[in-house]
């Protein structure tokens, strides 16, 4: 029997087709372009994609700053607007949360920032998990003992590390948490270096953890998924699948690495 390949899912409207053809190729400018390129990229009649600019234009899809040229219009940012406002971290992190937790058997978590602390707002864990949960949902504990933490600081510039350094003191909780602002200023060179945050013990003695940040539609930095585990168990192999959970979330929100 003959391999079907996988294909891209394309409208069955031709219509359909077209319209999302044009929509692509002014997408991918920022100025207006002339009727005349737009039906060379994309291989469309000038008249065909006259008729269907002009019924995007009625619909303010598309705008015509002056006669014969074409960008895009205001409704898509209105409908974009809509979209992101009713876009919601926690739920978009979910199945991805569990999903992760189902392959390596450990606490997920998701966590925010607000103000000197991150806040736990979301975790997939069972039982057979083998560790005690050491921060419910609503916990906060300091940015700089936390690998979520560390995510937020190192996207902060150094005068702003400086000044959460004075205004906290950076007082520790173990005997591995970092108190001193050169040696977190050099873990956080390392998290901007390689995209991943780690806590070594620093803020429950038995307990490390490794985080992943999750970005929005404008790449801010939004939360951060950490995996928590005994000390003795954290396994390396689980990075990628952290990292590609974080993507996942972070797609959902908007977020486009290419940009």
């Amino acid at each position: 029997m003959k391999k079907e390949h996988a294909l891209a899912p394309t409208p069955t409207i031709q219509v359909i087709e077209r319209m999302f053809s044009l929509i692509d190729v002014l997408a991918s400018r920022e100025e207006a372009i002339s009727l005349k390129e737009i039906s060379e990229k994309t291989g469309l009649h000038p008249s065909t994609a006259h008729r269907i600019l002009n019924d995007l234009a009625t619909g303010r899809f598309v705008d015509r700053p002056e006669a014969g040229n074409y960008r895009l219009g205001m409704r898509l940012l209105e409908l974009g607007n809509l979209v992101k406002g009713r876009l919601n971290v926690r739920d978009a992190a979910l199945a991805p949360m569990r999903e992760l937790h189902k392959l390596i058997q450990q606490p997920v978590n998701l966590s925010m920032r607000q103000g000197d602390e991150i806040v736990y707002i979301e975790r997939a864990y069972s039982e057979r998990s083998g560790m005690q949960v050491v921060r419910a949902i609503g916990g906060r504990a300091p940015l700089h003992l936390t690998s979520v933490g560390k995510l937020f600081l190192a996207a902060d510039d150094p005068l702003r590390v400086r000044s959460y350094a004075t205004r906290t003191g950076l007082s520790g909780q173990t005997r591995n948490s970092i108190t001193q602002l050169p040696v977190l200023e050099r873990e956080l060179s390392r998290v901007k270096q390689y995209g991943i945050a780690r806590d070594n013990e620093e803020l429950e003695l038995g307990v490390r953890c490794i985080a992943a940040g999750i970005y929005d539609d404008q790449g801010k930095l939004l939360a951060g998924l950490s995996i928590s585990a005994p000390a003795d168990r954290l396994d390396e192999s689980w990075l990628p699948k952290l990292q590609t959970a974080a993507r996942e979330i972070s797609t959902t929100l908007g977020y486009n690495s290419e940009r």
